[in-house]
């Protein structure tokens, strides 16, 4: 009987070994920021459901809309920046923008915000902003040194 299993053997031997090797460093080099994809994940996540965790969904409807759209638009960006980080670290200055954009929203959105909601906006886009700026630096160091 004929042997058809695949054996899995060392890859030394392969013939592309070098520019197999050399594709995976180019792959994994723009990754400088792996560990701000998750944070900027669940702050994207909070500030979507933010609204009923603060309660403020019956006071301030518009702002409950804004938070839970520009939420999702967070954690988009996230998964962006896991899935195509070469391309997607462009927008990190769009995300320090919209952490600005938080901070002010509750008085520009919102109608008379309570203490609460200030700090909920405050806070958030506080945490949006440290993390887009996060990103920018580290982005533009490694474009630097590339």
């Amino acid at each position: 009987m004929a042997d058809v299993s695949h054996h899995r053997g060392d890859l030394a031997g392969h013939p592309d070994v070098t520019e197999m090797r050399e594709r995976y460093e180019r792959m994994l080099g723009g990754r400088d920021v792996v560990l701000v994809d998750g944070p900027v994940f669940l702050v994207g996540l909070y500030c979507a459901v933010s609204a009923w965790v603060v309660h403020f969904t019956a006071s301030q409807p518009a702002l409950m809309t804004h938070n839970l759209i520009v939420g999702i638009a967070i954690a988009l960006l996230a998964i962006g920046f896991t899935v195509t980080p070469e391309r997607m670290y462009g927008l990190s200055g769009a995300m320090c923008a919209i952490g600005v954009w938080l901070i002010v929203s509750p008085w520009v959105v919102g109608r008379g915000p309570d203490a609460g909601v200030i700090w909920n906006n405050v806070v958030i886009g506080a945490l949006t902003f440290l993390l887009g700026a996060l990103c920018v630096a580290v982005a533009s160091r490694s474009r630097r040194v590339t």
